[in-house]
Order: C-alpha cells, then sequence, then structure tokens
C-alpha cells in the first residue's frame, strides 16, 4: 500500500528538489552536505512511498522521467517558497536588515518618534520600518494582536497586566480660541464651567487627549458637549483660527499659530496637570534585533 503523502517526510522532497537543480547525485550530496549513500536511500525511498519512478540513471547522472518531471514542477514551487521564507527569516533576525512594526498616533509621532526614527533610518537604512498610524486604544489592540512590536501611546490608558509602559516624554493640553473671542476670554483667568457659555471645538471621543480632557472637568462638575467633533489636532487648529469655537488639544499642535498670534491661549484659576508619553511592548514577547535596538534606544532617552 502506498504511503499516504501526508507521512513523506519533507526531507525526501527537499533531497529530490537538489538532485533535479544539481543535475545528479554526487552534486546534490556535495550541496547539502550529506553522504552519495543518504540521498540515494532519500530518492529511493521518495520513488517508493509514491509507487513510480521519478529518474532515469545515465553515465552523465540522472535524468527525472514523465512522473518525475510532473512532481518537480510543484516540489520546486513549494520548497523555493519555503527557501524564501527562510531567507526572510533570516532577514528580519538581522539588525542590520531586518524589520520593525511599531503603533503610533499623529501627535506621539510628530512630536516624539519621528526625529529617533530618522536617526535609526541613517544608522541602519537596509532596515524595514512599518507604522501602524492610529489613536491610543488602536495602538493597543494591535499590541495585544502581536501586529506591532512596540508602540508609543499618551496617558491616560488602560493596558493589560502584560504590557510593560514606560514615561519617555511629558505633554500638556492647552484651551485655545481665535481673535473673536479675546474681549470675553481673553487677559483673565478662566473658571472651567465659563466654557459652557461657548462653541467648543474637540478632538473625537476615542483618543486619549479627550479622555484626559473630559475626565479633568467631570471631576470638576463640568460637563461640556461640543458643536465639533474632528479627527486631527491639525483640523482643531484651523477651526478655532476662523473663529468657530474654544478647541482643547495638545500645546505643540498650537505653537505656530500662538506664534503668529492667529490663536491665543485661554488661561485658568487651576491649571490642567501634564499628561505622557509612554513606551508599551509585552512582557514577554521576542522582538527581531532591528526592534530591540530601537527600543532600547527610545528607553535610554527617556
Amino acid at each position: 500500500m502506498k504511503e499516504s503523502l501526508g507521512k513523506i517526510s519533507l526531507e525526501y522532497y527537499r533531497v529530490f528538489y537538489f538532485v533535479c537543480k544539481c543535475g545528479g547525485i554526487t552534486a546534490a550530496a556535495e550541496t547539502l552536505c550529506i553522504s552519495q549513500p543518504a540521498v540515494s536511500q532519500a530518492v529511493r525511498q521518495l520513488e517508493s512511498s509514491l509507487g513510480c519512478r521519478l529518474f532515469t540513471r545515465t553515465s552523465r547522472g540522472v535524468r527525472l522521467t514523465a512522473e518525475g518531471e510532473t512532481l518537480f514542477s510543484y516540489v520546486e514551487r513549494g520548497l523555493e517558497l519555503i527557501l524564501d521564507g527562510e531567507t526572510m527569516l533570516r532577514r528580519l533576525q538581522d539588525l542590520e536588515t531586518g524589520e520593525i512594526r511599531i503603533g503610533a498616533s499623529d501627535m506621539t509621532l510628530r512630536f516624539y518618534l519621528l526625529p529617533y526614527l530618522e536617526a535609526f533610518h541613517e544608522q541602519y537604512p537596509n532596515v524595514k520600518i512599518t507604522v501602524s498610524n492610529g489613536p491610543t486604544p488602536e495602538t493597543l489592540k494591535l499590541l495585544y494582536a502581536g501586529r506591532i512590536d512596540f508602540g508609543i501611546v499618551s496617558t491616560p490608558f488602560d493596558a493589560r497586566e502584560e504590557i510593560t509602559s514606560i514615561p519617555v516624554h511629558t505633554i500638556r493640553n492647552l484651551f485655545i480660541a481665535g481673535p473673536k473671542f479675546a474681549s470675553s476670554l481673553g487677559g483673565r483667568r478662566l473658571a472651567y464651567r465659563e466654557l459652557s457659555d461657548f462653541p467648543c471645538i474637540f478632538l473625537e471621543k476615542n483618543t486619549s487627549t479627550r479622555r484626559f480632557m473630559d475626565q479633568f472637568l467631570l471631576e470638576r462638575n463640568v460637563r461640556l458637549e461640543p458643536e465639533f467633533e474632528l479627527a486631527t489636532s491639525d483640523m482643531i487648529v484651523q477651526f478655532v483660527r476662523r473663529n468657530l469655537g474654544i478647541g482643547c488639544l495638545m500645546a505643540d499642535f498650537a505653537k505656530e499659530a500662538l506664534k503668529a498670534r492667529e490663536v491665543f491661549a485661554l488661561a485658568f484659576t487651576e491649571e490642567m496637570p501634564p499628561r505622557q508619553f509612554c513606551l508599551v511592548a509585552p512582557q514577554s514577547a521576542r522582538m527581531s534585533p532591528a526592534a530591540s535596538r530601537l527600543y532600547a534606544q527610545l528607553r535610554s532617552q527617556k
């Protein structure tokens, strides 16, 4: 009874492939660094398992039979895919030509991570760096699913116990307004409850910036319903410049508009506390050498 395909050793097919590629038993044995009898034995075992002759022996080596040619057309494709996979895996494990997968939001990428990526790329130009761009909750989901090596997120966030979190950069939230509101809101310290008298422009609720602001205000019995909810802080600046309302965002996004006096910062009797950018990674996950090197560099800069 013929041996079923699933029980035939993959090593037999590997030997068969190299005999075909090398054109003979001796050359295949040298390439595989095994003995000629071992190669001959593997070929016989494969022929016996499949119930047909795969080679015709000649004075110059071996020649594929019709059955052998049919089999080789499939084995060649399959084994070369495996060999390509092995090559890619070695590349991923190589510091010089590996791959790094990072999760980061627009904010953490722009105001923290980008300079480090630039320096790392100059040092290791052949390393592929993939950045999955999304807010903190999406970055954490990618981390749990093993789709990124590590992420840069902003507080507040709730992470599972198996996640290591390291603060690496301090940031602050800021409320800004356009010139239309200068007479009513400028030049004095405000109470946060006064914001309820004005149109507000905030980020969407799935962002850490919005969560932080909402929680801070809620603890002071202030509940604000914005007229505009936007996906990016850059758009908040544009809306505020056009006097559409009071915006809340991470301070660095407003620097240029503040410098150009297109908007102004609101002052309050109580300052909103600082937040953190944090480096997050699974405690037990094994990173590629390239990812480990960049992760270590970021940790050392905290």
